[in-house]
């Protein structure tokens, strides 16, 4: 299997310049095109990911909302610790991801949180992140109800991961 993890990118990349040599396609002129390309690309959903990361590190070095809903939280028996990523999944996986493993290194993959953070990773999008890199690389500024349902399908998702990891676990 690690040969032929080794050879395959090699042939695919024979394979293509065969291929364009064939059809008299001049494949560096080509190649440049696709890169510019790649790059005017980078250039456009860079402000976009450059706003959600400081967003995102803003409030992971904030604990005024968990102050906030602890009373909630602990009315309806959710581990306090789920709170951020509940609440930064819609913006941003990999800051979800990284509580999420948190949770696992506290807890144990097992626990309660830990499933539960398994669930809610399971059952919600990055739906603010999608919406920002996706529409700002296509230069489209209404986003209309796209937002709204969203974050309402997040919702009805993390309602879900609450529900049965309380059913199941």
């Amino acid at each position: 299997m690690k040969l032929i993890s080794i050879i395959v990118i090699p042939l695919f990349v024979f394979f293509v310049i065969l291929y364009g040599n064939s059809k008299k396609i001049n494949i560096y002129d080509s190649f440049l095109t696709g890169v510019k390309d790649g790059l005017k690309i980078c250039y456009n959903i860079f402000p976009a990911i450059l706003a959600m990361i400081f967003a995102v590190n803003l409030f992971l070095n904030s604990d005024v909302l968990s102050f906030i809903l602890a009373p909630v939280i602990k009315l309806i028996d959710i581990p306090a610790q789920i709170l951020p990523m509940a609440i930064l999944r819609p913006i941003s996986g990999t800051a979800s991801m990284s509580i999420m493993t948190n949770i696992f290194a506290i807890y144990g993959p097992d626990s309660f949180a830990g499933r539960l953070a398994s669930i809610l990773q399971g059952c919600t999008d990055t739906t603010i992140y999608v919406i920002a890199l996706y529409y700002s690389s296509i230069k489209v500024s209404k986003i209309r109800y796209t937002l709204a349902v969203g974050l309402l399908a997040d919702l009805a998702g993390i309602i879900m991961a609450f529900v049965l990891a309380n059913i199941f676990f």
